[in-house]
């Protein structure tokens, strides 16, 4: 498995507007990056395994106080096959091959569900309820500094 860039603008994007599976987070992510800049390698990825785009991954911008968070998803024919986990890890291996000093945050719903079991494969721990400027009240976890990616 392997992150694909996402470029800056839809014009250096046209693999993936074109792509059905792509359609409704391309526009997104680029809109994102309007918001928050675009300062690779701290940019919106999609993942690839062989021919196949079987999800996305990001870091929410740069590095603020030496933090980032992560976010991913799984494309829906491949959920629930460990797909999520690995997306997941590949963002924690990019960001500690980056800057091995990092903290790397998570955020997810305050419910247990597919998305803290993920967090909680790759090693991050719960860290307690934030509350985030789009999403509310959410749960916040953190990648501890000692661990190393498996």
């Amino acid at each position: 498995m392997e992150l694909i860039p996402i470029n800056e603008s839809l014009e250096d994007n046209q693999e993936f507007v074109n792509n059905p599976i792509c359609q409704e987070t391309i526009y997104m992510t680029i809109d994102f990056f309007k918001r928050v800049g675009y300062e690779p390698p701290w940019i919106s990825y999609y993942v690839q395994q062989g021919d196949l785009l079987m999800g996305c991954a990001a870091f929410k911008g740069a590095p603020r106080n030496g933090s980032i968070e992560i976010a991913y998803g799984t494309f829906e024919p491949y959920r629930q096959k460990g797909v999520g986990t690995e997306i997941c890890k590949l963002l924690v291996e990019r960001a500690l091959r980056t800057d091995p000093k990092v903290t790397i945050t998570a955020r997810t719903l305050s419910e247990k569900n597919f998305s803290t079991r993920i967090l909680e494969k790759n090693g991050f721990v719960f860290s307690g309820v934030v509350n985030d400027p789009e999403d509310g009240e959410v749960w916040e976890w953190v990648y501890p500094k000692n661990k190393t990616v498996k």
